[in-house]
């Protein structure tokens, strides 16, 4: 077992350092906005998968995201925050957001608890479109300054002129979000969420505060999408109300389905192949929402535990396989 984990540990040790050595590939600016869109995609299937831990689903990924992306503009430019401040404190109104809405509709299940999500994104982005003197209207909000500068002299020196910047900037956010809702499922909160999802009714029979337990896991999945909005509209330097439109929540939920739901790394898979994808496909670009319900029936069907579960059966096999020939041997 030991020598299992030792291993897992070496493998997402070198794909950290793959990661860290990309741009030193020889990427163009493209390529590097792809990856760095790729890392955005990560943090908001795999926030999303944290709220279905309790057995809920929510589409308002999207909206969290603009709530986000406004706060963090706001704060730059009416109020004169340090960008790193407003990034920090991008996620928090999408946090609140997700505490006032989830006590009163916590108890709420499946897609009742979905619709009520639905509702509300819907209420931000026209909240968004409607109020002109603090959004910018249907218009929104430009020239949003990047980063702070990032400057230990004689050593380092970062101004976020290039698309590198951003890569690095946007991996470290991802590794950090990503060990955070790690290291909350692995702990005695994460146990809980998952009994909850478990049975609800059951939970509830041995005392736990199941209304507690959904709100604070809708607030924290809510967090990471507001943070992930923070950064996109310094790194864009532009939002509008219907940037992260309702289809956009639904690629983020194909996103976390299709990786596999059932697993932390799920939805870290799942966002990196299919936010790839479309750019493998680009001749067939307007066919990319039939591709992707494509997708999502076939592994709904065929592999229920999406591609982590499928990665699996295919090891199992060849393992299977391998014993075979030994034993034929």
């Amino acid at each position: 077992m030991n020598n299992k984990i030792s291993f897992r540990l070496l493998g997402y040790g070198a794909l950290v350092l793959v990661l860290f050595l990309v741009p030193a590939f020889g990427f163009g600016p493209y390529a590097l906005h792809l990856f760095i869109t790729m890392a955005m995609n990560v943090i908001l299937a795999s926030s999303l998968r944290f709220i279905f831990l309790t057995g809920q689903m929510s589409l308002a990924h999207g909206a969290m995201m603009t709530i986000g992306a406004y706060t963090a503009a706001l704060l730059v430019l009416r109020f004169s925050f340090s960008s790193w401040l407003a990034l920090l404190f991008a996620g928090i109104p999408g946090a609140i957001l997700a505490l006032i809405a989830g006590f009163p509709f916590s108890r709420l299940k499946g897609m009742y608890f979905a619709m009520v999500t639905i509702f509300l994104a819907q209420m931000v982005t026209l909240i968004g479109a409607q109020w002109r003197g603090l959004t910018g209207g249907a218009v929104g909000i430009f020239n949003i300054p990047g980063p702070d500068p990032i400057e230990i002299p004689g050593i380092l020196k970062v101004d976020f002129s290039s698309k590198v910047d951003f890569y690095y900037l946007v991996l470290v956010i991802t590794l950090i979000s990503l060990l955070i809702l790690r290291a909350i499922e692995r702990s005695r909160v994460g146990l809980t969420l998952r009994g909850i999802q478990q049975s609800n009714s059951m939970a509830e029979s041995i005392g736990i505060d199941t209304t507690s337990y959904k709100v604070l896991a809708f607030a924290i999945g809510c967090f990471f999408p507001g943070l992930t909005g923070g950064f996109y509209c310094q790194y864009v330097s532009a939002i509008a109300p219907d940037t992260f439109a309702f289809l956009f929540t639904i690629y983020v939920l194909v996103y976390m389905v299709v990786g596999g739901a059932g697993k932390f790394m799920g939805p870290v898979l799942g966002a990196s192949i299919l936010t790839i994808l479309p750019e493998i496909a680009r001749p067939l670009r307007e066919f990319v929402p039939f591709l992707f319900a494509g997708i999502l029936m076939l592994v709904i069907f065929f592999f229920p535990d999406g591609m982590v579960g499928l990665w699996r059966r295919l090891r199992v096999m060849a393992i299977g396989l391998m014993g075979k020939r030994v034993s034929h041997a």
